[in-house]
């Protein structure tokens, strides 16, 4: 199936997807300021680039989209270039599995939330990163 999009209309539409800063990520982040919890965001020399990390502690929070991390829920490869959008989203999930072993394996409390748990609902989904927060720091 031929894309809908020319060339340069598909250029600028992948140039403006974000990869921080997101609204999700915005949202999380405001409301665990806003508790207290204080962090840092996308820190690029941490391996996979978290969205949250409390280095003192040890607890990195990734945020996974469902389309860029396949969630088995909603993930789906798009209808045209399938062969390139297939090694794309599954070189993406592996990069996921190596960044979890990696952090569970220096110890590190991990965790990660899928967009579906924030959009459905977003108070239980801070919840549970707080909840999360909160025994990663009193294991320490």
């Amino acid at each position: 199936m031929d894309d809908t999009f020319t060339k340069e209309q598909r250029s600028k539409n992948m140039k403006s997807i974000r990869s921080t800063g997101t609204t999700l990520e915005n949202k999380i982040t405001k409301e665990l300021w806003r508790r207290g919890f204080r962090f840092r965001r996308n820190v690029r020399k941490l391996l996979g680039c978290p969205d949250i990390a409390i280095q003192k502690d040890k607890i990195v929070i990734f945020i996974d989209s469902c389309f860029w991390h396949s969630c088995p829920i909603h993930g789906r490869v798009p209808t045209s270039n399938i062969e390139y959008w297939e090694k794309k989203l599954m070189r993406n999930r592996e990069r996921d599995i190596e960044v979890t072993e990696y952090y569970i394996q220096k110890r590190w409390n991990i965790y990660r939330v899928w967009e579906h748990e924030i959009k459905t609902d977003l108070n239980g989904a801070i919840d549970r990163i707080v909840n999360f927060i909160s025994k990663s720091k009193a294991n320490s």
